[in-house]
């Protein structure tokens, strides 16, 4: 049986252009569903980014 492998986290530029186009879609205005995708991705862009940061120090 092949090993199960754990999908990687996005990296923060991943997560920005996912955010970005999230935005462009929509045109500036997101629906409930999309606020909820919005939301969950900018506080994953803001982990990823803290974690740049400790890697970075």
């Amino acid at each position: 049986m092949p090993p199960i492998l754990e999908p990687r986290p996005l990296s923060a530029t991943e997560l920005n252009e996912r955010i970005r186009g999230l935005l462009l879609c929509s045109g500036g205005r997101l629906s409930d569903e999309q606020r909820a995708e919005y939301q969950a991705l900018l506080r994953d862009w803001a982990a990823a980014t803290r974690e740049d940061l400790v890697v970075a120090a």
